[in-house]
């Protein structure tokens, strides 16, 4: 049973951050199809397919970095990452539920930050885990750009 345990929680790790992308995408359903089409965006504004895609993966980087920082025996950093997750999760809500880019661009400010020192207090752990969450933190920062210029331009 012991040999169990790390693959099982790899998989709690795996899924606790598709279960955020699951409620923030939940919350920004209604939003899609009628108030967001209305706004206007970046020129760099990908496709709206491109944002399941890009979340999904980055969920289960982010999923797998906690991990390695777990075996390594890091529980503190952790706490980090949960409260990163809280206030991703909360962004889609902010922002798309209650249809408010300017909380929203307080929250991924807010994400920002706690995404990149949550990178760096991993990298104390796992090297690796700093460079899985990379990616995550060059989106949250194209995200807080996007977030931004709906701010200025609505």
């Amino acid at each position: 049973m012991k040999s169990r345990t790390p693959l099982y929680l790899l998989l709690v790790f795996l899924g606790l951050p598709l279960a955020v992308g699951q409620l923030g995408g939940w919350a920004t359903q209604q939003s899609l199809g009628s108030w967001y089409p209305t706004l206007e965006k970046s020129v760099l504004t990908p496709p709206p397919l491109v944002f399941p895609f890009a979340w999904t993966l980055l969920y289960l980087l982010m999923g797998l970095a906690a991990w390695l920082v777990w075996r390594a025996g890091g529980r503190a950093p952790l706490l980090l990452w949960l409260l990163q997750l809280a206030v991703n999760l909360a962004w889609s809500f902010l922002f798309f539920y209650l249809e408010n880019p300017d909380l929203g661009l307080v929250d991924v400010v807010l994400l920002l930050l706690l995404a990149a020192a949550t990178a760096l207090w991993f990298r104390r752990w796992s090297p690796v885990a700093f460079w899985l969450l990379v990616p995550y933190v060059l989106w949250v920062a194209f995200a807080a750009y996007l977030n931004l210029t709906i701010v200025l331009l609505n």
